[in-house]
């Protein structure tokens, strides 16, 4: 028995091109008409450069700069540790790779560095690559490459320079070093709200920071941070935006500007709703 299926193929493509060009059509006379989702990175670094992530990977760089800043490590260290992780695990939290390689780091629990349970904490894993770092004799005037490299004793020793720049971008904005510079946009519902999204958001910074978080206190509309300096100020109010999707964060204000979460956009707002640079002020979905 002979199957003819060329016809129905022809028919079907016929359709689709049609669809497509109602599409258009639609499109061109009344561009709102149809909403169209939204594709492509949900967060956008700036700082004399751009980099783009999406929300989960815009948490772990977040996460593993704050281990850095708490470690009391120079902002090179910051950026080793950034282009190791967009290297290892493109800033995911794997769990499994090269053999028994898991995490941010690509770590195994074979070779010393904790158990599986322990390496999938971005924290410890992340602590766990700064200590190994900082017993590495004069990493700090080598290539970013070399430095990962005496870590991370990889097959592919110069795959870590080609995120030098993007991890300085990241490494810049997450210090504190420049203003309004992480946008992470949050669409649809939000996972958590009032008091459980604030005592989220505390939990998260306590972890991260430790010693170093200033004085914050946590209530059912968000939280605030007192902060020193306008640095200390813009690094909780950048981690705070990278860690938004998946704690009900909707705003930010610090500094005469603030973040809303749906626009995901950092805008000057006016002295009386601001605040002061004492503090950077949280708000969470209601």
């Amino acid at each position: 028995m002979r199957v003819r299926v060329k016809p129905v193929v022809g028919v079907l493509a016929s359709l689709v091109l049609i669809a497509v060009v109602s599409v258009i059509v639609v499109l061109h006379q009344n561009p709102g008409a149809i909403k169209l989702p939204r594709i492509g990175p949900e967060c956008t670094v700036r700082a004399d450069g751009e980099v783009t992530l999406d929300s989960v990977q815009m948490a772990n760089a977040a996460t593993i700069a704050a281990v850095g800043i708490r470690r009391e490590m120079p902002e090179q260290a910051v950026v080793v540790a950034l282009a190791t992780a967009l290297q290892e695990s493109k800033l995911e939290n794997l769990d499994d790779g090269d053999r028994d390689s898991v995490g941010l780091f690509q770590q195994r629990p074979s070779q010393g560095w904790g158990t599986f349970e322990q390496i999938k904490n971005p924290r410890y894993a992340a602590g766990k690559f700064y200590t190994a770092l900082k017993k590495v004799k004069g990493w700090e005037d080598m290539r970013v490459t070399d430095a990962a490299q005496k870590v991370q004793r990889s097959a592919y020793p110069n795959a870590y320079e080609k995120w030098a720049d993007e991890s300085r971008v990241l490494a810049r904005a997450l210090i504190g070093r420049a203003t309004g510079a992480v946008a992470c946009t949050v669409s649809g519902a939000p996972v958590l709200r009032g008091a459980a999204a604030a005592a989220a958001l505390l939990e998260g910074l306590k972890l991260d920071w430790g010693k170093k978080l200033d004085a914050a206190s946590a209530e059912a509309a968000g939280l605030t941070v007192s902060v020193s300096n306008a640095s200390s100020g813009w690094r909780y109010a950048h981690w705070l935006v990278s860690h938004a999707s998946a704690t009900g964060l909707e705003r930010v204000r610090f500094g005469g500007q603030e973040w809303h979460a749906p626009d995901g956009k950092w805008q000057q707002v006016t002295t009386a709703s601001a605040g002061d640079d004492g503090r950077v002020v949280a708000e969470v979905f209601s």
